[in-house]
């Protein structure tokens, strides 16, 4: 992808950028060498399992209809996070999740395919993994874990910022927010490409590619190439379930034809009530009407039939990823590693609600077909297709929240959180103790007894780490590790929230929301429905004052003027199709000039 990558640039600048890698590889290649063996094959195993875009009540443990019996297994044997919050999209999810530290720190405040030009003149709005922060894969694996990962990565494409320069020592990974699942197709014009990578080089996928099966069989064939030595691993599986486009196979979409036809609010409903029996949100929770939400009763028969298949390929893929899921699962069990195996699982952020609300419109149909896909009913969600489900579904999907992806509402920052393992030892309980994306790095470190880095690390300064150890909870020796006093803040492009005890503040901007804070006690009304700010104006305004304090110590940058994501992404996308041209100009221009001043030089002198 031009616009991201290093490929056009010029020799010496990929000379002095290659160097500049090779120099970090070497400061972190020489700390693990210095903490090498400080873990014993006594050490657990991690398994870390990101799904992408999954919503709150999208797999069974949370109250789906979506069969998941290795996600439920590993419920049952595990703990349940309902309370569990993250970033409002991809890249600024992961970077939290990978470091421990605040995503506007850490170097990705938004996806680089959003950001500004105004943003991006400082260095802390690249959208890319900044150097000022160690991933809990470098710190595995200078502590003596193998380190692991196959799947979506999408924190910077550069040599130096691949997964492979930032502690993983095998590697398959897609370097983009998203990319075809049944071959190596990018699904948005702002890529060329779909840029996948093993171990730092080019990767050209197999013929036979499916995105969740693939994953796991590349994550069994690196935890097999060394399970002989005794060393624990950390094995990072990023899926691109169920980021669009959704596809699945055709099993898996049979399987639930006919599931859907009675719409999405009649699902989102279900899933209320059903959540509310597994006691994941409390009996009184109530509901808001999205605006997005369409009147199911008045679509035509073809369109329901249409909205229905969307939302089956949506679950049949959901499906396909808990059964690739349970062959790593049957696979650790054959080599005895079973037992000494922590499972994490959780999503990188809420339902994604991007898709359109018609398809078959020719607008909607436009920018699929430049790419080479189709829509067709039929052949829905298999090779060749895009498809999404609609922001209608995508509420059902995060039910009963409101909001979805890319907005600050619940539904786009509370999804599932699932640890289980031998440290947890109240299986198939809950918790209903805040958590937030940071805390997943200080966790895994507890549980393999490595350390947190200091202010130095291999040569550099670096951030120190934020997140909370949710390790006293897994074992029940507390019921949360935040205080009435701590506050957590976050932004995405003017969308803010900051948790406080119950309580949440939180702004969404146009067009789903008005550009007006609330406050909500997000304890007793996950859903949002009742506004405290009038009733509560001392907490109000108190958790106000200490969202401005978040901003100041984050460094958040304020929008450009007429900013939306949408436009944003198009601006890039042109951007990125037509600078190659501007830059050969320019290019020419300087290898044409000092001929045109020589020329002009010895004309003058005639």
């Amino acid at each position: 992808m031009k616009s991201w990558g290093v490929s056009h640039w010029s020799r010496p600048a990929r000379l002095l950028l290659f160097l500049a890698a090779m120099s970090v590889q070497a400061d972190e290649e020489s700390q693990a060498s210095v903490n090498a063996a400080s873990v014993t094959a006594a050490a657990p195993n991690i398994v870390f399992i990101l799904a992408d875009d999954l919503g709150y009540t999208d797999i069974a443990p949370y109250g789906s209809e979506v069969n998941t019996p290795t996600l439920s297994s590993l419920a049952e044997q595990g703990l349940r996070f309902t309370n569990y919050h993250t970033a409002a999209n991809c890249a600024p999810a992961r970077a939290m999740l990978l470091t421990g530290v605040d995503n506007h720190l850490a170097g990705v405040p938004n996806i680089p395919e959003m950001l500004a030009p105004e943003q991006r003149t400082q260095a802390h709005y690249q959208g890319v993994l900044g150097g000022n922060v160690v991933t809990v894969a470098t710190l595995l694996e200078g502590a003596g874990y193998h380190t692991y990962m196959a799947g979506k990565w999408h924190l910077g494409a550069s040599p130096d910022k691949r997964p492979s320069r930032r502690g993983f020592e095998r590697t398959v990974a897609l370097m983009d927010s998203g990319a075809d699942n049944w071959e190596q197709r990018p699904y948005l014009p702002i890529y060329e490409q779909a840029n996948w990578f093993a171990d730092g080089n080019r990767l050209n996928l197999p013929d036979d590619f499916y995105s969740s099966r693939y994953l796991i069989d590349k994550t069994i064939e690196f935890i097999d190439s060394n399970i002989q030595d005794g060393s624990p691993f950390f094995a990072y599986v990023p899926f691109q379930a169920v980021h669009m486009p959704v596809q699945a196979p055709q099993e898996y979409i049979d399987k639930y034809m006919g599931v859907y036809d009675t719409g999405w609010s009649s699902l989102r409903t279900q899933r209320r009530q059903r959540a509310v029996e597994l006691g994941i949100v409390g009996s009184t929770t109530t509901m808001v009407d999205m605006m997005t939400t369409d009147d199911w009763n008045a679509l035509d028969e073809q369109r329901k039939r249409y909205e229905a298949k969307r939302m089956a390929v949506y679950a049949g893929m959901i499906e396909a990823m808990d059964f690739h899921i349970g062959r790593l699962v049957s696979y650790l069990k054959s080599r005895g590693q079973y037992e000494n195996t922590i499972f994490i699982f959780t999503s990188d952020n809420g339902s994604e609600g991007s898709g359109s609300p018609n398809p078959t419109a020719f607008p909607a149909r436009l920018g699929p077909s430049q790419l080479g896909y189709h829509i067709d009913y039929d052949r829905l969600g298999l090779k060749g297709s895009f498809n999404t489900i609609s922001p209608s579904f995508a509420s059902a999907s995060a039910s009963p929240l409101a909001f979805y992806k890319f907005y600050t509402g619940e539904g786009g920052m509370r999804v599932p959180l699932i640890i289980a393992g031998k440290p947890v030892k109240k299986a198939g309980e809950l918790s209903a103790a805040f958590a937030w994306a940071t805390d997943i790095t200080p966790t895994i470190l507890a549980l393999s007894g490595v350390a947190q880095p200091s202010d130095r690390y291999a040569g550099r300064q670096v951030l120190p780490m934020t997140g909370r150890d949710l390790t006293a909870i897994l074992r029940g020796e507390a019921d949360h590790v935040y205080t009435e006093d701590d506050a957590v803040g976050y932004e995405l492009t003017g969308h803010g929230a900051l948790f406080q005890g119950d309580y949440k503040i939180v702004v969404n901007q146009p067009p789903l929301g008005d550009g007006q804070w609330r406050l909500f006690n997000i304890v007793e009304d996950p859903g949002e429905t009742v506004d405290l700010a009038s009733t509560s104006p001392i907490i109000f305004q108190r958790m106000l004052s200490r969202y401005q304090r978040f901003e100041q110590e984050n460094g958040v940058l304020p929008l450009p003027t007429g900013y939306s994501q949408v436009k944003q992404l198009v601006s890039n996308t042109l951007q990125a199709q037509y600078r190659e041209g501007v830059l050969i100009f320019l290019l020419s221009v300087l290898l044409l000039l000092p001929f045109f001043v020589a020329y002009r030089m010895k004309k003058g002198g005639a």
